[in-house]
């Protein structure tokens, strides 16, 4: 049976991700508030920002860059 959760970026009852896909307290937090839709439009998102950007994500700094508009995406919408 899928997990149900109450996602905060569609504000309703959606089937919640299958594993925590990001590490730490706010992996956990995305595990517990994000659906598995939301999760997906996150990725697509994250691909063109780093694509436009040209980003590069072995650098510490672009990182934090992509984990700020993750939150700012999934929590602040």
């Amino acid at each position: 049976m899928k997990r149900k959760i109450y996602c905060v970026f569609f504000k309703k009852k959606m089937i919640g991700l299958n594993i925590q896909s990001y590490p730490g307290k706010l992996g956990k937090k995305i595990y517990k508030k994000i659906s598995q839709k939301a999760w997906n439009k996150w990725i697509k998102k994250q691909t063109i920002l780093i694509n436009e950007k040209k980003l590069n994500m072995l650098n510490t700094k672009n990182q934090k860059i992509i984990e700020k508009k993750m939150i700012n995406f999934l929590f602040k919408k």
